[in-house]
C-alpha cells in the first residue's frame, strides 16, 4: 500500500504547538475518466508547510498529506483519451484548484485550494502516489532533474504574478528590488528578472546569500540590517537611471516607509508575504508620490502555463538547497528545521522512488 506523510494531532495552541509529522497508510489511487495517477519522484517544502505545523495556516488539518509541490510520472489514467494521452509522462503538478485564468483572482466561490495539510484539497504532494485531474497537469521541462522540477511549481508560479504580472516591470533595463533573497520566491524572482535583462538588486541579512545572488546574475544586494542600506543601494543603480521601478517583496516591517523613497514616482510594490510583520504603515509621502502597493498570492492555471513555458524556452533551473530520500520523518525534519533557522538558499526537497538524478 502507498504511504504518505501528515502532521500529527497534539495538544497546543495555533503558534505555540509544533505537530509532528507521522507516515500514513493511504489507499491505492484510482483515477476517474479524465484522471491521472502521478507516481512521485520528489515533492518540495514550503513556508506554509511550516506553518501549518504550528497550526498558523488557515484550514489545518490532520490526515491530508503534506505540501503542494510535486514532479512524477503519469503511472496509469482513466479511460478517456484526454487522459491515456498522458501516460508514461514527466509532469509537474499545478499546486492548487479554483483558479482558471481571471487576472483579478480566483473564480470559484470556495477560492483558491492550495495542495496539502489542509481542509481545502484532499491532495498532497508528500506521498508515493496522487490522482489529479490531466487539465492540472504540465509537462515537465527535460532540462530539470527532478529535485530541480519539484522545486518549481509553487515558487515558480508565486514569482510569475508576483514580479511579470503585479509589478508590471519585467522588461529589459528596469531595476528590480527582490527582498530577502534565499527564499525560493526570491530566488525565482531574480532569475526570472535576469532572464527578463532586468537589473535586479537584492537585500538579506546575510552577505553570504547576497554574494550568491550577485553570482546568479544580481546586479549588487545590501544588508537591510545595516543603517542607511536604502542610500547604500541607491550608489549601486545606473547612473542613467537612478530610481528603483519595482520592489518585489515577501517581508513586509518597513518597505514601504524605506522603499518608496528610492521608487520612481508612480513605483510599484508587489507584496506576495510579510515573513517580517504582519503589518506595515502607508505614509502620505509614498500617497504623494503615487506609490502603489500590490498585493500577489500564487496565480491561475493559465499564469501557472505561461510559468513553465517561460523556463523551459529559457532554460530556468530553479535552485535548490538541499535535498533528502524517502519518506523518512527524522530526515524530512532536518529540512523543516533549515526553513526555522533561515539557514536555506533554495529549495528544501524530498526524493521519492527512481526518476531523472539531480545535476546539481
Amino acid at each position: 500500500m502507498p504511504s504518505a506523510i501528515a502532521i500529527k494531532q497534539v495538544e497546543g495552541k495555533p503558534g505555540k504547538v509544533y505537530y509532528p509529522l507521522e507516515k500514513l497508510t493511504v489507499p491505492e489511487p484510482k483515477p476517474k475518466d479524465n484522471e491521472a495517477v502521478i507516481t512521485l519522484t520528489a515533492a518540495a517544502l514550503n513556508h506554509r508547510d511550516l506553518f501549518i505545523r504550528q497550526h498558523l495556516y488557515p484550514g489545518t488539518t490532520f490526515g491530508v498529506p503534506m505540501c503542494a509541490d510535486g514532479v512524477g510520472i503519469v503511472t496509469s489514467t482513466g479511460s478517456s483519451s484526454i487522459a491515456k494521452a498522458w501516460l508514461n509522462k514527466r509532469v509537474i503538478l499545478n499546486p492548487g484548484t479554483g483558479w482558471q485564468d481571471s487576472p483579478e483572482g480566483p473564480e470559484h466561490p470556495a477560492g483558491y485550494a492550495i495542495m496539502g495539510g489542509t481542509k481545502s484539497n484532499p491532495v498532497g504532494t508528500l506521498q508515493d502516489a496522487c490522482v489529479l485531474p490531466v487539465g492540472e497537469l504540465e509537462e515537465c521541462p527535460q532540462h530539470l532533474s527532478d529535485e530541480e522540477a519539484a522545486a518549481l511549481p509553487l515558487t515558480g508560479l508565486t514569482a510569475w504574478r508576483a514580479f511579470t504580472v503585479k509589478s508590471g516591470n519585467a522588461v529589459p533595463g528596469r531595476n528590480i528590488l527582490v527582498t530577502g533573497i534565499g527564499g525560493g520566491v526570491a530566488l525565482m524572482v531574480l532569475l526570472l528578472g535576469v532572464a527578463q535583462g532586468c537589473n535586479v538588486y537584492v537585500t538579506s541579512g546575510n552577505q553570504d546569500k547576497i554574494d550568491k545572488a550577485v553570482r546568479l546574475g544580481a546586479k549588487g544586494g545590501v544588508v537591510y540590517k545595516e543603517q542607511g542600506w536604502d542610500k547604500k543601494l541607491m550608489a549601486m543603480l545606473p547612473k542613467e537611471r537612478q530610481y528603483l521601478d519595482a520592489i518585489v517583496d515577501g517581508a513586509g516591517g518597513d518597505i514601504v516607509k524605506v522603499g518608496s523613497k528610492i521608487l520612481k514616482a508612480g513605483g510599484v510594490i508587489s507584496i506576495y508575504g510579510m515573513t517580517i510583520s504582519p503589518k506595515m504603515d502607508w505614509l502620505m509621502s509614498a500617497v504623494l508620490r503615487n506609490i502603489e502597493v500590490r498585493g500577489s498570492t500564487m496565480g491561475s492555471r493559465k499564469e501557472f502555463h505561461d510559468m513553465v513555458q517561460f523556463v523551459r524556452e529559457k532554460k530556468l533551473k530553479p535552485i535548490v538547497s538541499r535535498s533528502v530520500q524517502g519518506l523518512d520523518i527524522e530526515q524530512i525534519d532536518t529540512l523543516f528545521e533549515d526553513m526555522k533557522n533561515a539557514s536555506q538558499f533554495g529549495k528544501l526537497v524530498v526524493k521519492l522512488g527512481e526518476g531523472k538524478g539531480s545535476k546539481l
